[in-house]
């Protein structure tokens, strides 16, 4: 999920054999009574969703963190990434290319209506075809009969032939090939069920979603707050310890801190980097620094001008090779952003510090000149190099300092280009009208290195309104990411993934930064606060002292 996860536990799941994993608003959203233990209703920090909020056309957090607690899929994940069955009662396969899935009787929506079979399957066919306009489309390539009906000119009632009801509770799944990791993508939100009243209205939907998570809507008030209620038929794993959530819009997060600090919110997951090398003083115990799925970014459209072909791919390179990751990271960072090394995330099954290449993402300066000075030679530059970034994130002193590396190293001329929040930023990188390079990232949807490849650069992903925002289409590394995706051993899924990085470390379709850490923390009004492998807070858990 764009913008920013732990546990050496994550990663693919392996082998041929049998595969099982066991067991808004009033009118719409139930009895309206709440259904937490006494434990109020917790403040949390939130940033605008880009989109109205439909599982299947989100892919940023603002929007992800509310959904993930509205709607629940078939299976969720523990705080150490590990899958836990929610609607499934079971996932089976024989062969990692046939799926039988049971789910487990008494689910319902947040309206009443039941989760069904048919739930699952109408909601993922919607997803799947692309005159539907979902950003979610990649995330089904692997179901049969996808290519028939991802295009933007599919039939809008064209569906997955892969897919079929069996009964109310049972219905079967089909891959074009075997891909032993899909039960683990399972838990993505954009695999949740959806309601009638979603095909009945999805603008009203998007409002006020109907869900079948432990939390149900109250109300959604634009860049102010979106409120949640605990629901009280919740029969899954994630059972509320609160009364319901509240996320708070903010502007900037030097004023989310200070709210912490005074008591004015109760839990914050990002920090103003003025914050990060005084809060686990400030805040002892309460404080969290730890490894999260995450990384940063910044991604250079692949048809701009300045940084198209070979000339481009050079000057791509330079860029990456006159940035200092370390000491902007100690220096700003307070050392909670490692230097990236790769397109991953250390805290994912599969990851290598060695990857053949990997030395385009270390500071050296001589070889940056020599780089750029070569592709002067193919195509001078035009100029100038200006990197967009949202206000509301606290990234203007990292996007200042990579622009003053940029300066010094490469003689250009280079600056940030401020835009006042993410869901602004979005819009343009979406509808392909943003200029220049811009500041991108990924909080892992499901604990995977797969979910950062595929997700954002297969060609599918380009294709299919994903999150590939520069456009990247490389049929070798496709290839070499659909043989890992089919491998049954991980080690053999491991190696495929570390040769397509090799390519993406040649072509640098987005510019790595760092690897992201969970830093934040939580005021004295609350406890039983723990952050997850996917640096959130486990928020069902989170009780008012």
């Amino acid at each position: 999920m764009a913008i920013s996860r732990r546990s050496m536990m994550l990663g693919t799941a392996a082998g041929g054999a049998a595969m099982t994993l066991a067991a808004c608003s009033g009118d719409d959203g139930g009895d309206g009574d709440g259904g937490g233990n006494g434990g109020g209703v917790i403040l949390l920090y939130g940033s605008e969703p880009q989109n109205p909020l439909h599982p299947t056309n989100t892919n940023e957090v603002g929007g992800g963190r509310i959904l993930q607690n509205v709607f629940s899929g078939l299976i969720s994940y523990d705080t150490d990434g590990e899958s836990v069955n929610e609607v499934a009662e079971s996932i089976e396969s024989e062969d990692s290319q046939h799926y039988t899935i049971t789910l487990a009787d008494g689910w319902t929506f947040h309206n009443g209506d039941p989760v069904t079979a048919q739930s699952f399957v109408d909601a993922w066919n919607y997803a799947a075809n692309g005159a539907n306009g979902q950003y979610a489309t990649s995330f089904f390539e692997s179901i049969e009969g996808y290519d028939e009906i991802s295009g933007e000119d599919a039939d809008p009632e064209a569906t997955l032939s892969g897919l079929e009801v069996v009964d109310d509770l049972t219905f079967t799944v089909t891959l074009s090939s075997p891909q032993a990791d899909f039960p683990i993508r399972l838990g993505y939100t954009a695999f949740s069920p959806l309601p009638q009243a979603f095909f009945d209205d999805p603008e009203s939907f998007g409002e006020s979603p109907i869900g079948n998570g432990p939390y149900q809507m109250v109300e959604w008030n634009h860049n102010q707050n979106c409120e949640l209620q605990a629901y009280p038929d919740y029969p899954g794993p994630r059972t509320p310890a609160n009364d319901g959530l509240d996320f708070v819009i903010y502007q900037d997060q030097e004023t989310a801190y200070n709210d912490l600090l005074s008591g004015g919110v109760d839990v914050i997951d990002y920090l103003a980097p003025s914050a990060l090398g005084s809060f686990e003083s400030e805040l002892g115990e309460r404080a969290i620094n730890q490894p999260a799925a995450g990384d940063w970014t910044f991604t250079i459209h692949m048809e701009d001008p300045d940084f198209s072909g070979e000339a481009g791919r050079l000057r791509r390179q330079a860029i990456s090779m006159a940035i200092d990751r370390q000491e902007i990271s100690e220096a700003i960072y307070a050392g909670t952003r490692p230097p990236a090394t790769d397109f991953t995330t250390p805290v994912v099954n599969g990851f290598s510090e060695d990857i053949p290449g990997s030395e385009v993402l270390t500071f050296d300066e001589e070889r940056a000149k020599e780089l750029w000075a070569e592709a002067e030679e193919m195509q001078p530059f035009e100029g100038p190099f200006t990197l967009a970034y949202n206000a509301d994130g606290g990234h203007q002193e990292w996007v200042d300092a990579v622009c003053n590396s940029l300066r010094n190293v490469l003689g250009i001329e280079a600056s940030g280009n401020s835009y006042p929040d993410l869901k602004s930023l979005r819009d343009d990188v979406t509808s392909r009208t943003i200029e220049g390079a811009f500041r991108t990232g990924w909080q892992a949807d499901y604990p995977s290195m797969y979910n950062f490849l595929s997700a954002l650069y297969t060609s599918a992903a380009a294709e299919g309104r994903g999150s590939n925002d520069g456009d990247y289409m490389n049929p070798e590394f496709d290839d070499l990411l659909q043989q890992g995706l089919s491998a049954t051993d991980d080690e053999e899924s491991y190696e495929f993934a570390r040769q397509a990085q090799e390519l993406l470390l040649e072509d640098l379709p987005a510019i790595p930064l760092w690897f992201d850490n969970a830093a934040g923390g939580s005021a004295e009004t609350v406890e039983n606060v723990e952050f997850s492998w996917d640096g959130q807070p486990v928020w069902h858990q989170i009780t008012k002292v």
